[in-house]
């Protein structure tokens, strides 16, 4: 069974430690990072562009870090100097 098939909530997908931001969303960030194949600091920024204004999000910080992450995927993969 493909553990990404619509509407498979199992094992560590159907727990969160810390909140409950991404456990209750139709496709969980983990999920949609997982089965794209997208990399670490694209990921960061996915995860918290989910969260930021959930109750259990982190708000302003997590837009904060968007933005960090993104100037580190600027510097790293491209060059540019913040």
């Amino acid at each position: 069974m493909d553990p990404f098939q619509e509407g498979y909530r199992a094992g560590a997908l159907s727990e969160q430690v810390g909140g409950d931001h991404y456990k209750d969303m139709a496709i969980q960030p983990v999920e949609f990072i997982e089965k794209n194949g997208i990399r670490f600091l694209e990921g960061c920024i996915i995860k918290r562009a989910a969260r930021h204004d959930k109750k259990t999000g982190a708000g302003a910080q997590d837009l904060r870090k968007i933005i960090h992450e993104a100037t580190l995927l600027l510097q790293l993969r491209y060059g540019e100097k913040p």
